[in-house]
């Protein structure tokens, strides 16, 4: 069915964040105690229970065979993939900065996290992607130990992945007792700084529940696309990626914007053959039903649009992609022209596939660099300017009530008693 833009205008601008919690939080409460409270105990009871598997740390070793026994297609990609990721954050600048000037010094120590956990989702489709759009931009910030967990038993391209991507440890853990272990800590698994990577509700609700304990780059919700099409646009194409969003799961998002009555026809068209050889058709379907076409007036408001719903893909199938490149405002990652499709972005394109979701790119961006790294501010006045300041701080304090500040400025200004 193609939908017109009124009909989807109030939806995109009132999207919020969903989360089916169902009994789902109480679970989740319930696990993250217990995992607190009991550690390693807790953690093996509930990983038997859940998943029918003990928690076990899985050798490097293992990781290698398990890339060793990968053919060579998948090897090469791995490996170009990690390439190109590794490529890409070493273009983001990394340091602070130390300035001396008249008043004294002022400036940024940057420094990176000291552990970081990866949530690796390992059930219908393990995200052996995952591991790279992760732990690579975590090892070219820096960070000091990378600790991954993915639900057992831990698909062999996971632990190839994990080879390839130079992750330090890997857990066979999964659900909100992994986030609790990398959260609180056991006798065997170690406590994160941050915790980075998607994952069921379950996972993302576990990730609320402890952030403040661990920093969190976000809470991931179903994967979405927004792609803007005109007559230039290949409906093959266009129908092909907005299957490959689809297929994820059925609560996935796959729009179409176009002012192209012809062309949406075409893709609905498309969106049928190809439906009829997809193995996950059926997941497709659904995720289709939720989202779809959209018949808009112009350009203009197609863009209008895709501001509103603030997409975590949003693709340029027009002409002159870069021509509009400037009006584009929310968006995890932008793909210009039909060429630079999505699914690359997924495997292979460079950036991260870690992306805001749920309308969240208002305010969000992709996984860089900046969530593997902490600024800490530095002060150092010379004696003038520390009295010169002073005297302006005390009178900010006092008109905040708080005299003991005041008054410890006013020892700087020479204005104590």
């Amino acid at each position: 069915m193609i939908r017109t833009a009124e009909e989807v205008r109030h939806r995109f601008k009132n999207r919020r964040p969903t989360v089916d919690y169902g009994d789902a939080l109480e679970t989740v409460r319930r696990i993250l105690h217990q995992v607190e409270r009991e550690g390693d105990a807790a953690l093996q009871q509930l990983s038997q229970e859940i998943d029918g598997h003990p928690v076990e740390e899985i050798p490097k070793r293992a990781w290698r065979e398990a890339y060793e026994s990968l053919d060579a297609d998948l090897r090469d990609a791995l490996e170009t993939a990690k390439e190109r990721i590794e490529a890409f954050y070493r273009r983001e600048p990394l340091g602070g900065f130390l300035e001396a000037g008249p008043d004294g010094v002022l400036g940024q120590l940057v420094r990176p996290l000291e552990r970081v956990g990866v949530y690796v989702p390992g059930g219908s489709a393990p995200l052996l992607s995952t591991v790279l759009m992760t732990a690579v931009p975590a090892k070219v910030a820096g960070v000091g130990e990378i600790v991954l967990a993915s639900p057992p038993k831990v698909h062999p391209g996971i632990l190839a992945a994990a080879w390839v991507a130079g992750a330090d440890r890997l857990f066979a853990m999964g659900g909100a007792q992994a986030i609790a272990a990398l959260a609180f800590g056991t006798e065997t698994v170690p406590r994160v700084d941050k915790i980075v990577g998607p994952g069921n509700r379950y996972v993302v609700l576990a990730k609320r529940e402890v952030y403040g304990t661990v920093g969190m780059e976000g809470l991931p919700g179903p994967t979405e696309t927004l792609i803007i099409a005109d007559a230039s646009a290949d409906p093959k194409l266009l129908a092909a990626d907005l299957l490959a969003q689809a297929e994820h799961g059925p609560d996935s998002e796959a729009w179409l914007l176009s002012a192209y009555r012809e062309l949406l026809e075409r893709v609905a068209e498309e969106l049928e053959r190809q439906l009829a050889e997809l193995p996950r058709a059926a997941i497709a379907r659904e995720a289709l039903a939720r989202s779809g076409l959209v018949w808009v007036r112009d350009l203009e408001e197609a863009l209008e649009l895709a501001n509103l719903y603030a997409p975590e893909h949003l693709c340029l199938s027009i002409h002159d992609p870069l021509a509009v490149l400037g009006r584009v405002q929310n968006a995890g990652g932008v793909f210009l022209g039909e060429h630079s499709c999505e699914a690359l972005g997924d495997y292979i394109a460079g950036p991260s596939h870690v992306m805001p979701t749920s309308g969240t790119a208002r305010f969000g961006g992709g996984l860089s660099l900046r969530d593997f790294l902490k600024v800490i501010p530095v002060v150092g006045l010379e004696q003038g300017a520390a009295a010169r300041l002073a005297a302006l701080g005390a009178r900010m304090a006092r008109e905040e009530g708080l005299e003991a500040h005041a008054r410890a400025l006013d020892r700087r200004s020479n204005r104590a008693p």
